[in-house]
């Protein structure tokens, strides 16, 4: 039905509840928070480095290479921005892609492809799919109690025969593949207090296994826990028992290295990076609310032991106490071949303003590559200069091979918030398509203390996801019912196009895209054998303004659940952030909210785009032309089939790789916001999604793992 026939069929109020899904509240950073005001430009004619009168050189695009000699970080000691060696490690023989099919990490594998080259189910038979067990593991929490509201977006992880899922009370569960019968369970019986974030977050699991197992010992197999609380729990794959080689009898308090503005603990929300003989953590912290906070410190532990192999913090020694973060909270990708990590790292704090931190921080909002064994710096490149929007680098860079201009090219593929898609040479860091520097809106006097980058990198292939070189289009159906409420807001906004910065004028700025993204942590997919990337994106506007402190103090309201004020207590200015809607709740901007795209990665051409999903609310479901806001990623198969949940309207859905064709839906429990598992057991196919909810995209909370494949 279209949105006049909509109209025509139902009363203002009716529409009001229906179209009151509109969206989220917007997603989540740290997981968790949300993000600032964003504005956009859109790229140009294509040429290399920046354009306009005066613009500068790349600023903190540190790329590699060098012949210099790589000097290696003693054990146990901090590596604190690095300069780039440039130095690869020597290669290995190990394949980017596994050659046989793989779940075992978040992204399905470490190149992040969420990739399977299974072929029983395709684009032909998917729509036969069916439900052939689900599994409600009980811990989920909708808030009404003593406990947080639970948010649940964890990837099962398929390994040892077994499917391996971590839950937000902090439980592992280990399950038959094929039946969803319980092997073992495993209860941290961690703190269930929302100590960083404003729900009970879990990611999942990690695993790993010795290459050259002892018989009869224990812990040959290993799976870890992370908890809020910055415990790292390591346990037998097989039996669910504590490891009690590892750290202390079998748990590592990560918290024991929080030694500079410890304001709260090392979340660890987003499962570890386990490659080769090195466990690697980031974790998450509590955003919008300091303006010193912990430096975004990784650790590489031994996977048996415990022991601290090496660290990395992006954030120099010298700038560390007087400012924090610059983390990385979400997932990371490896190429085992290269010996290379390549983290996605955050912004500083505090997040809305950077008079604390003039200097410039290279490694800050960046793609930096590290040598896996030492934490060195091989290689970084900064996607934001000077970020005070929030925009951290939110997703695993996805690793791909593919030819350009009959190139064979090992690239990197980064996804931003701002809705753009970096591709490099995972070697080197240096562009596949032109990178330019370009020049973007600065201040207006109204913040004091604060720098502006003059210029900021702009992708010329792939386009930008979004157009934000002007203020998006009012949605007219929301502007009518809110008598021009809409108009208004937009003229009493301030928006130059993209990276226009937080305001105290007026209303304060247009963020477009909001600074929990563009594109989510679920990140890109890829399909090797067509050379095809899949991604999907939200368009959402927020407006941010930035209070001087008597100011704050005395305006200052509660917050929700990414929405409302926050202090940044330390700096000058408090902020608040709000979506933009009508009185209704109906977003502002139209139509679509969220939409899914294929690219072309050998000419970087985009093959189709479609809107994804549906918005839905208190039962009622909007025009799936309209799309919805989504949260969580897509898996991709050799079958020509992507499998994504990720949507308000609760739906788990198959589309064509060939065309975005829709072949197949369910209706889970939940938004289905973890990004899906594909694995093979005793030669059956088999798609798994966790169905938990985020309230973030609407009060609906899930316990639910649910499994489908074809009938036998």
């Amino acid at each position: 039905m279209t949105t006049r026939a909509l109209l025509r069929s139902a009363s203002a109020a009716a529409l009001g509840l229906a179209l009151m899904v509109a969206l989220p509240a917007v997603f989540a950073q740290n997981d968790t928070n949300i993000p600032g005001a964003t504005s956009g430009g859109i790229p140009g004619q294509e040429q290399h480095g920046p354009s306009g009168p005066g613009a500068e050189p790349p600023r903190g695009n540190v790329v590699a290479p060098s012949s210099a000699p790589a000097s290696s970080p003693s054990s146990t000691t901090d590596v604190a921005a690095q300069q780039p060696s440039g130095t690869l490690p020597a290669p290995k023989q190990i394949p980017l892609v596994p050659a046989q099919a793989t779940w075992n990490t978040f992204h399905g594998q470490l190149n992040a492809q969420k990739y399977s080259p299974l072929t029983q189910i395709t684009a032909d038979n998917v729509k036969s799919l069916v439900k052939v067990w689900e599994y409600h593991t009980g811990d989920m929490s909708d808030g009404s109690g003593d406990r947080p509201t639970s948010v649940w977006s964890a990837t099962p992880i398929f390994a040892n025969d077994t499917l391996y899922i971590g839950t937000p009370f902090y439980r592992v569960i280990a399950l038959d593949p094929g039946t969803g019968k319980v092997k073992w369970t495993f209860d941290s019986k961690s703190t269930l207090k929302a100590l960083t974030q404003p729900a009970l977050k879990n990611r999942g699991v990690a695993y790993w296994q010795s290459p050259n197992p002892v018989a009869g010992q224990p812990c040959q197999k290993i799976v870890y826990l992370g908890t809020m609380d910055a415990q790292l729990f390591a346990m037998d794959a097989d039996t669910g028992k504590l490891c009690q080689g590892f750290a202390n009898k079998g748990v590592l308090n990560v918290n024991q290295w929080n030694d500079v503005n410890n304001k709260y603990p090392l979340s660890l929300l987003q499962p570890p990076t386990v490659a080769g003989n090195h466990v690697i953590m980031g974790w998450a912290g509590k955003d919008w609310a300091y303006a010193e906070a912990p430096p975004g410190t990784v650790f590489s532990v031994d996977p048996q032991t415990g022991q601290r192999q090496w660290s990395f913090a992006a954030l120099p020694p010298e700038i560390a106490p007087r400012t924090g973060t610059a983390n990385v909270w979400t997932g990371m990708s490896v190429d085992e071949g290269l010996g290379l990590v390549y983290l996605p790292v955050s912004s500083p704090s505090p997040n809305y303003w950077g008079g604390n931190r003039t200097e410039k921080i290279p490694l800050a909002t960046s793609t930096t590559a590290l040598n896996l064994e030492t934490g060195e710096v091989v290689w970084s490149r900064q996607w934001v200069h000077h970020d005070i929007w929030d925009y951290d680098i939110n997703s695993a860079p996805t690793l791909m091979d593919i030819t350009v201009n009959g190139q064979q090219i090992p690239a990197l593929m980064q996804a931003t918030k701002m809705g753009f898609l970096f591709v490099v040479d995972r070697r080197t860091g240096k562009d596949v398509w032109p990178i330019e520097e370009r020049k973007v809106p600065g201040g207006d006097g109204s913040i004091q203390g604060e720098v502006y980058a003059p210029t900021q990198p702009f992708p010329t292939k792939p386009a930008p996801l979004l157009d934000q070189s002007k203020k998006p289009p009012i949605w007219w159906v929301a502007d009518a019912l809110g008598l021009g409420q809409c108009s208004r807001l937009w003229k009493s906004l301030d928006y130059a196009g993209m990276y226009s910065p937080p305001t105290h004028n007026n209303n304060g700025v247009l963020a477009y895209p909001d600074s929990a993204g563009g594109v989510q942590w679920g990140g890109v997919a890829f399909d090797p054998r067509g050379k095809t990337a899949i991604v999907n994106f939200s368009h959402v506007v927020q407006s941010i303004k930035l209070y001087p402190r008597k100011e704050y103090e005395q305006l200052a309201g509660g917050s929700g659940n990414e929405q409302g004020f926050y202090p940044q207590e330390g700096a000058p200015y408090g902020m608040s952030l709000d979506n933009a809607l009508n009185w209704l709740g109906m977003p502002c901007w139209a139509p679509p909210f969220g939409e899914i795209a294929a690219i072309d990665m050998s000419t970087g051409d985009i093959k189709w785009r479609r809107p994804i999903g549906a918005s839905q609310k208190w039962g009622f479901y909007m025009p799936e032309s309209m799309g919805s806001v989504t949260i969580g990623g897509p898996a991709v198969t050799a079958g020509g089939v992507i499998f994504i949940g990720a949507s308000m309207d609760a739906k788990v859905r198959a589309y064509a790789l060939a065309d975005g064709k829709e072949l197949w839906s369910d209706i889970v429990q939940a938004p289905a916001v973890a990004n899906p598992a594909v694995y093979e057991y005793k030669g059956r196919e088999y798609v798994a999604f966790i169905a938990g909810g985020n309230t973030i995209l609407k009060d609906q909370v899930g316990d639910q793992v649910a499994v489908y494949a074809l009938p036998q």
